[in-house]
This record gives C-alpha cells, structure tokens and sequence, in this order.
C-alpha cells in the first residue's frame, strides 16, 4: 500500500484534510512515511510539521483532534485526501473552523471572511514575547 505512495525528494507528500459529512476542505499539511503509517494505525491525522521537523499529532495541543474516516489517494499517487471528522469544529490554528478563510475580492485584496470561533490565546494559552 505505501509502495503506491509517491512521496516528493525530502520524503514528503501533500495531504488534504475534508470534513467527512460536509466535504468543506479544512487544511492541507505535509505527511512523511511514519506520519502516514501512524495515521493509518491509529485513525487519527498525523502530520509531519516542517517549521519543527517532527511528527505533529493534529490536536496535541489544541486538542481539535482529526478522526480520519477515510483515506484517498490521486492518481499521480503524489496527494493524499484525507476525508475527516474533525473534534472541536477548529481545524485553523487561527481558531477558525478551516485554514481557507481569506478570499480574494474584486480589488485584488484578500479579505478574512470566516470568523475566529475561539481566539488562539484560549486555545493555546498566552505565550511569552
């Protein structure tokens, strides 16, 4: 099964994450080998963070974490879609429910157009400057 996995030249592939029930596409992250295995075995979203170079549990923090229902590959075998239930409704580390909450308006501008369902600080705690 991973054989048919096409994973990039540092070992990573792209991995989209639906909601299950709603199709709303929520994030797009990065997965290694270990982090597909992982998620595979465990049914919950595993990622590989490349800002830390480590697996990264989705919710280990937050808590928001994702239970995948299921898992889809393209056909280049290059893409992973991962259909999910997602605990918390809050996918964004920005406390919003999906990563795509700025959209492109007839000026040119991006403008925030989903709103913070729960501020970060409450999600994550205050952190030190």
């Amino acid at each position: 099964m991973i054989e048919s996995v096409v994973f990039n030249d540092a070992g990573l592939i792209p991995a989209i994450a639906q909601d299950s029930q709603t199709g709303q596409v929520l994030m797009v992250a990065w997965m290694n080998e270990e982090a597909l295995r992982e998620t595979i075995a465990k049914g919950q979203a595993v990622y590989f963070s490349r800002s830390r170079q480590r697996l990264w549990r989705k919710g280990e923090e937050s808590g928001h974490i994702q239970l995948v229902r299921e898992i889809r590959l393209d056909c280049d075998g290059d893409v992973l879609l991962l259909a999910v239930e997602q605990i918390g409704g809050i996918a964004c580390h920005t406390g919003r429910a999906h990563c795509f909450f700025r959209k492109l308006d007839d000026d040119g501008q991006w403008q925030e157009c989903e709103p913070v369902l729960k501020p970060p600080e409450k999600i994550y705690g205050e952190k030190p400057v």
